[in-house]
């Protein structure tokens, strides 16, 4: 018998995913008006734990950002490594027992750290072969946002968010 919390017993069943219930009260083309109808519920004291936004038909959108080259992933290498090598440095340097070693380790953890960067971040670069010479960011985006709200409140959420709309465009 495994308790509550733990791998296996209740915690991990409550946190199965769950289709969204309730009415739809309102649709938005965006995520940002979706949760600026929230907002205005809440804002008119609506009772904003029975709502729910919904996106609709995902797409997965990727933004290229830029041309990679060996430069740039030298460099990128480079930070990455010094970072780390910063880290084990610093970490070595609490250690140390020598006066004024702890300055020394630190630089050569920095310089090492640098140049593992850079040789893997190239190592890397060099197994793709050319097949993706840029970077991108990549977001899953919906098509249409559904504002839904509780059976019991539905009604009265479409009704605020009508006096909204009005508002705005009024």
């Amino acid at each position: 018998m495994t308790a509550p919390g733990t791998f296996g017993g209740q915690a991990r069943a409550m946190a199965m995913p769950t289709p969204p219930t309730g009415f739809a009260v309102a649709a938005y083309p965006n995520y940002a008006q979706a949760q600026a109808a929230v907002e205005y519920l809440a804002v008119q004291e609506f009772a904003v734990e029975d709502v729910t936004i919904v996106g609709s038909d995902l797409q997965l959108v990727e933004r290229v950002t830029g041309r990679l080259t060996r430069g740039k992933v030298a460099a990128a290498g480079a930070a990455s490594g010094a970072w780390f090598g910063l880290f084990v440095g610093l970490l070595m340097g609490l250690f140390s027992t020598v006066q004024g070693g702890s300055l020394l380790l630190i630089v050569v953890g920095v310089a090492i750290g640098a140049l593992f960067g850079v040789a893997m971040g190239l190592l890397g670069y060099s197994v793709t072969k050319g097949r993706r010479d840029y970077t991108s960011s990549s977001q899953v985006v919906a098509q249409r946002y559904d504002v839904l709200c509780n059976p019991q409140t539905a009604e009265q959420a479409r009704t605020l968010l009508a006096k909204m709309e009005l508002g705005q465009r009024g």
